[in-house]
C-alpha cells in the first residue's frame, strides 16, 4: 500500500441518515437519523457486511490496517459485530488466503450510551474514535442540518465537553487511545480544547492538516490543560468557546489573520 507503513484507518458500512446508495433501497424513515443506519444496518445486511469485513481482513496484510464501526450504542453490537469478524477470519483459514490477523479493532463513540459505556466497550476494543458531529446532535436533541435550530448545535456545550473528558478517561482507564473525528477536530480554534482534554489523535480533512499542525506546534500542553479544566468547570458554551478562540489566536495569530 502507498501509505506503509503509516496507519488508514477504515470505516465500516456507515448508510443511513445522510448517507445513502443508489442501488439500495433504504426504506424511508420518519426519523432516518435514528433509524435503521451504520452498524444496526450491517448486524441486519449481514452478507453486505461480511464482505466488507473479509475485503479489509485481506487487506491488513498489506499494509497498517485498522478498523472501526459505527453508531455503537452498546455492548451488545459491539460484541456481535466481532463475533462476525472472527467468523470471517475462520472462513479466510479455511480456505488459505492470507488475512491480516494482528487487525485493531476500534469502536466510534457518536452515541450518549457508549460514553456511559465507554469502560465495557474500552475492554474490547483497540481504540475509541469520538464522533463529534453525531454526538453533539445526540446529545443536544439537535438536527445540525435543520437551519431553524443551527444556532443550538454547540461543540462547547458543557455537556459535550464533559462527554468527551469520560470518554477519554475510559479510554486512559484501559489502555487504549482516544481520537476525534467530526468537525471539531478540524477547527483550529477547538483543537486546543480537545488536546487539553487528553485527546490522542485528530482526524480533519487533508486542507485542514497544515493549520492543525502549524497550531500544535505553537500550543502548550499546559496551556491546553488550564484551558480543559476551565471548560471542565464552565457553566457557559459560548464563554467556553471565546476562550479557546482567544488561547489559538494568541498563540497562532497569523491563522487568523484574514477573519474578521
Amino acid at each position: 500500500m502507498a501509505l506503509a507503513p503509516h496507519p488508514v484507518v477504515i470505516r465500516t458500512v456507515d448508510l443511513g441518515g445522510d448517507k445513502f446508495l443508489s442501488h439500495l433501497a433504504m426504506p424511508q424513515e420518519l426519523n432516518p437519523f435514528l433509524g435503521w443506519r451504520a452498524i444496526r444496518f450491517c448486524l441486519q445486511e449481514r452478507d453486505i457486511f461480511r464482505a466488507q469485513l473479509r475485503a479489509i481482513l485481506r487487506a491488513a496484510v498489506e499494509g497498517n490496517i485498522k478498523m472501526m464501526y459505527p453508531m455503537i450504542s452498546g455492548l451488545d453490537e459491539l460484541n456481535q459485530a466481532n463475533a462476525l469478524v472472527e467468523e470471517c477470519r475462520r472462513e479466510l483459514q479455511a480456505r488459505n488466503i492470507p488475512f491480516g490477523d494482528s487487525l485493531e479493532i476500534g469502536a466510534m463513540i457518536e452515541i450518549p450510551s457508549a460514553v456511559l459505556s465507554a469502560d465495557s466497550l474500552a475492554r474490547r476494543v483497540k481504540f475509541f474514535s469520538i464522533g463529534t458531529n453525531d454526538l453533539i446532535q445526540y446529545s443536544l436533541a439537535v438536527d445540525r442540518l435543520n437551519e431553524k435550530i443551527a444556532h443550538l448545535y454547540e461543540p462547547t456545550h458543557p455537556a459535550i465537553v464533559r462527554l468527551i473528558k469520560s470518554t477519554v478517561d475510559a479510554g486512559r482507564r484501559n489502555g487504549i487511545w482516544v481520537g476525534v473525528c467530526g468537525e471539531m477536530a478540524g477547527d483550529p480554534t477547538l483543537v486546543p480544547l480537545l488536546l487539553g482534554l487528553g485527546v490522542d489523535e485528530l482526524s480533519a480533512t487533508v486542507s485542514a492538516v497544515p493549520q492543525i499542525k502549524f497550531l500544535i506546534r505553537r500550543l502548550k500542553l499546559s496551556e491546553g490543560r488550564e484551558l480543559a479544566e476551565f471548560a471542565l468547570n464552565c457553566e457557559s458554551g459560548p464563554e467556553i468557546l471565546a476562550r479557546s478562540q482567544e488561547l489559538a489566536r494568541r498563540i497562532a495569530p497569523s491563522l487568523f489573520e484574514n477573519q474578521s
